[in-house]
C-alpha cells in the first residue's frame, strides 16, 4: 500500500535539521532560561537569539515577538486581553474563522458582553469589503476587526494591506490569524502595518506546541497568563527552549527556501487541479481554491459528485489506500457537524456531496497525485 501524505494544512512533517537542533538543545541546553547561572543564561541566549531572528524576517522588533504554544493561544491572549486591556467593545470577524477566533469571541460574547459583528461574504467566501467599512463606521465603540489571511479549508487569500487599511483609518485594531501563511509568504509588518498577528511552527515544518504572537510595541496588552516576568510578562512561565529552537530552525529554512519550495509546490498544486478536471470533470473547487491567483498555493478543496449515501466512505476508502487528506463536508455524521465554511458558502445540494481538502508540501510528489486521483475516481466511478 502506498503511504500519501496530504494534509499539511493540518500538520506538517518536521524537516530533518529540525529534528536535529532539538535534539541538541534537549542534551545540552537544559538550564531554565530565568536562572542565573551559566546553564540558564546560554539557555536564554538561545531564546533571544530565536526572537531576534523571527523579528528580522517580519521587520518587527524583538519585544514585538512573544512566544506561545501555538496559534490557538495566540488568538486567545490577543483577543481576550484586547477587550480586557484596551476597551475594545466590538469585535468585527467572519464566520469563516478559525474555530479559536470563532469560539473566543463567542466567550467574549458571552462572559464581557462584547459585541460581535459579522461581515458578509461572497459565494466564494470573500469578505465584503464595503460591508466591513459599513461595520467599522457604525457607531464610536472602540473596535477590533479579526480576519485570517488565508483560510484553513478553502484557501482564500484576502486583501490584508486593504483591511489593515480600512481599520486604521476608521480608527479600528486589527488582528489576522496568520497560522496557515507565516512560513509560507513574506511579512514586512512595517509595510502592512497590522496591530496582531499569530503563528505555529507545525505549519511550516516546524515542531506541534510552539508558535508566536506578534504584538505591536506599546500595544497596552497585560499579561495573558500570570506567573511569572517570561516572555515581556506576557505569559509566565518556563520557556520551551528546544521548541522555541525548533521554531526558529524551521522558520530560518522556510524563508531561506521560499521562492524554490513555493514554485515546487505551486507547481504541484496546479498538476492536481490539472489531474482532477481531467479524470473527474463533474469535481468542484470550493472557495477559490482552485484559483492559484486567488488562493494559497498549499491546498484544494474539492467537492466530488458522489450519492450521498456514498460519502460516508469517502475518507475511509482513501485511508485504505493510504492517502492522507482532510474532511471538508458539512453533512452530519453523529457528533460530526461537518465544515462551518463550507456551511457559509455552499447550496444545500452542494453540501449533500463530499467535499476534501488535500494539502501540499515540499515532501509531496506528482506521482504521489496521480495515484490519488486515481484512487478518486475508482470511488466516484464504482
Amino acid at each position: 500500500m502506498e503511504k500519501v501524505y496530504l494534509d499539511n494544512a493540518a500538520t506538517t512533517q518536521v524537516r530533518e535539521n529540525v529534528i536535529v537542533k532539538m535534539q541538541d538543545a534537549l542534551a545540552n541546553f537544559y538550564g531554565n532560561p530565568s536562572s542565573t547561572h551559566s546553564y540558564g543564561r546560554s539557555a536564554k541566549t538561545g531564546v533571544e537569539s530565536a526572537r531576534k531572528t523571527i523579528a528580522k524576517y517580519m521587520n518587527a522588533h524583538p519585544t514585538e515577538i512573544i512566544f506561545t504554544s501555538g496559534g490557538t493561544e495566540a488568538d486567545n491572549m490577543i483577543l481576550r486581553c484586547a477587550v480586557r486591556d484596551l476597551n475594545v467593545k466590538t469585535i468585527i470577524t467572519s464566520k469563516i474563522e478559525h474555530h479559536a477566533v470563532l469560539h473566543t469571541v463567542e466567550d467574549l460574547a458571552s462572559e464581557k458582553g462584547t459585541n460581535i459583528l459579522y461581515v458578509n461574504l461572497d459565494e466564494l467566501g470573500n469578505p465584503d469589503l464595503e460591508n466591513l467599512e459599513v461595520l467599522l463606521q457604525q457607531d464610536d465603540s472602540k473596535k477590533l476587526v479579526s480576519l485570517m489571511h488565508v483560510n484553513n479549508e478553502i484557501g482564500n487569500k484576502i486583501d490584508i494591506a486593504k483591511v489593515c487599511e480600512l481599520c486604521h483609518v476608521n480608527g479600528a485594531l486589527f488582528h489576522s490569524d496568520t497560522v496557515q501563511s507565516i512560513g509560507h509568504y513574506t511579512w514586512d509588518v512595517k509595510e502592512v502595518p497590522v496591530d496582531f498577528l499569530t503563528a505555529a511552527a507545525h505549519k511550516f515544518h516546524g515542531p506541534k506546541g510552539i508558535g508566536f504572537a506578534y504584538i505591536k510595541k506599546n500595544s497596552g496588552l497585560k499579561p495573558f497568563i500570570s506567573g511569572g516576568s517570561q516572555e515581556r510578562g506576557h505569559r509566565a512561565g518556563t520557556e520551551s527552549f528546544h521548541n522555541i529552537v525548533g521554531l526558529e530552525t524551521a522558520f530560518v529554512e522556510a524563508y531561506d527556501n521560499l521562492d524554490a519550495e513555493t514554485a515546487y509546490v505551486t507547481e504541484l498544486k496546479s498538476y492536481f487541479i490539472d489531474r482532477i478536471k481531467e479524470e473527474i470533470p463533474a469535481a468542484k473547487f470550493n472557495g477559490h481554491s482552485g484559483d492559484l491567483d486567488k488562493s494559497t498555493f498549499t491546498l484544494v478543496n474539492v467537492c466530488l459528485p458522489i450519492d450521498p449515501q456514498k460519502a460516508l466512505m469517502l475518507l475511509f476508502h482513501l485511508d485504505m489506500k493510504g492517502i492522507a487528506c482532510s474532511k471538508g463536508s458539512a453533512c452530519q455524521s453523529g457528533s460530526d457537524l461537518g465544515s462551518h465554511v463550507l456551511t457559509e458558502i455552499l447550496s444545500a445540494d452542494e453540501l449533500k456531496k463530499p467535499s476534501v481538502r488535500f494539502s501540499f508540501s515540499k515532501y509531496n510528489t506528482k506521482e504521489e497525485l496521480d495515484y490519488t486521483v486515481q484512487a478518486l475516481k475508482e470511488f466516484v466511478e464504482k
